[in-house]
């Protein structure tokens, strides 16, 4: 999609189209008087509310032609939010692609945001909603939508611009996050996914560095090596660098993602149906590419280290098995429950690595690690464990930028009791009972008291249909959130 902005003062600006947002007061106190905006003709408005996710499409006469007027609702103004406005955006321009309006001009709105904010929020949803993975389809439906042209107010052309560019690199970010999410898992193999990193560092200009099998043995990552144990496609441990901060090189924020580019469960193997979209294990790996992608082509003045360790989770004769004692990169050693608790084993080795030797600061580890968590939130929230409030705090910020929802899970000592074993320091299932906390605490056995957060995004990162701003499949979910984090880093 193409996107231009124009001021409101040109007579050019609008176009036959137009996309205008309101809020329950502009109805409710009759100040919405199309008269004075930019058309001469009064349309009538009685059954209109204003409430969130209302989407109304009218024709408009002008200068004897007939235009498309689409009304987005946003609700009451206290309450609109960046992610109500993209969710608006995300229906408003569906009505806009079933109208089979190929041009729409969005006019000026207000809300209680900065500007930035809210035209980036805009240009993501708009952009996201076009998202199709369909490289594997014979036909391929073209949207009929391809210019957006945001309005604006004197004064504001630098903030627009300014939001617009941040809203195109965040969106492509989290594009490319669904498309690696979307690849089925006989294309992305764990040597296709250091692949996609490796293009994504050089695009955007972070560095990579991609250690095969070999290299990680020297580094006696062997939880890691474990899982990888079953497959012919081999494992590898990719390292993204990006450093914007030279001044202060001690600071380093460690992002690690779980890069499970299939799971079958291992000998613990998983039901028929729910290896379907097992494809989908390394949304993690696929949120902190996406994230460093951002990061590094906005140059933010931040040090971030991601890592990943990619492999696929299957079944053979050399595969691990259930009551086997394996140890870690950490010398921990760990009793086997299920083959099927991998990912906690990977991302192990991956935490003690990004710390022992990329010398991160605080780590934040993202994954579908639990089915619990879908038990527990479902698929509208990111369910997140913490060793630091401050460090959380800081989690929030990102997450109200971003619009992604995240909540706090207990971790009680009580809960830690449930990972120990009488034969190893650890056991890599906690059992039934907080599936989610306990995983989650098993990856804090290993994060030497640096401020952690653990995302589990196992709800999140894969929506089963279309939605707002997005369709079937990888959501791109943890780009965005782990964007605005590491920006939070930025403006200290």
């Amino acid at each position: 999609m193409n996107l231009q902005i124009r001021s409101s003062n040109k007579s050019e600006s609008i176009t036959n189209n137009r996309l205008m947002f309101v809020t329950e007061e502009m109805i409710a106190d009759q100040k919405l008087d199309l008269e004075e905006q930019f058309w001469g003709q009064v349309i009538n408005f009685e059954e209109l509310k204003g409430s969130f996710g209302e989407i109304t499409a009218h024709k408009v006469i002008e200068d004897q032609q007939q235009y498309n007027l689409i009304v987005a609702g946003l609700g009451k103004k206290a309450e609109v939010n960046l992610e109500k406005l993209r969710q608006a955006t995300g229906k408003a321009l569906k009505e806009a692609d079933r109208l089979k309006i190929k041009q729409i001009s969005v006019l000026p709105f207000k809300l209680n945001m900065a500007v930035v904010d809210q035209i980036r929020a805009l240009v993501e949803a708009a952009l996201l909603v076009n998202y199709r993975f369909d490289k594997y389809l014979s036909e391929k439906k073209q949207l009929a939508l391809e210019e957006l042209i945001v309005v604006y107010e004197n004064g504001q052309g630098e903030e627009v611009e300014l939001g617009i560019a941040q809203g195109k690199v965040l969106a492509e970010a989290t594009a490319l996050a669904r498309d690696l999410v979307n690849e089925p898992a006989n294309v992305l193999t764990p040597a296709k996914l250091a692949d996609y990193a490796v293009q994504a560092g050089e695009e955007a200009g972070f560095v990579v560095k991609v250690f095969e099998e070999e290299q990680i043995a020297e580094l006696k990552m062997d939880a890691f090596l474990a899982v990888a144990q079953a497959t012919v496609n081999r494992p590898r441990l990719i390292v993204m660098r990006y450093f914007g901060d030279k001044q202060n090189q001690g600071e380093v924020l460690g992002l690690v993602g779980k890069g499970l580019t299939y799971d079958s469960g291992g000998l613990s193997i998983k039901p028929g149906d729910s290896m379907i979209t097992m494809k989908s294990d390394m949304a993690g790996a696929a949120a902190v590419i996406g994230a460093m992608s951002a990061i590094a082509q906005q140059n933010l003045k931040v040090n971030v280290v991601a890592v990943i360790a990619a492999c696929e989770n299957l079944i053979s004769g050399t595969g691990y098995r259930p009551g086997d004692i394996i140890n870690t990169m950490a010398g921990k050693s760990v009793f086997i429950s299920s083959t099927d608790a991998e990912g906690r084993l990977t991302l192990a080795d991956a935490i003690h690595y990004i710390i022992e030797h990329e010398g991160a600061s605080k780590v934040v580890d993202i994954a579908t690690l639990t089915g619990a968590a879908i038990i527990a939130l479902g698929h509208t929230t990111t369910g997140v464990l913490t060793n630091n409030q401050d460090f959380y705090k800081q989690l929030e910020q990102a997450a109200e930028l971003s619009g992604e929802k995240v909540w706090q899970l207990p971790s009680f000592p009580e809960y830690k009791e449930l990972n120990k074993s009488p034969i190893a320091d650890l056991k890599n299932t906690g059992g039934r009972a907080a599936g989610t906390i306990t995983a989650g605490l098993f990856l804090g056995e290993f994060v030497q008291d640096k401020p952690w957060l653990h995302l589990d995004i196992a709800g999140t990162s894969y929506a089963s249909k279309d939605w707002d701003y997005g369709v079937e499949g990888g959501t791109g979910v943890g780009v965005r959130l782990l964007y605005h984090l590491a920006e939070t880093f930025a403006e200290k």
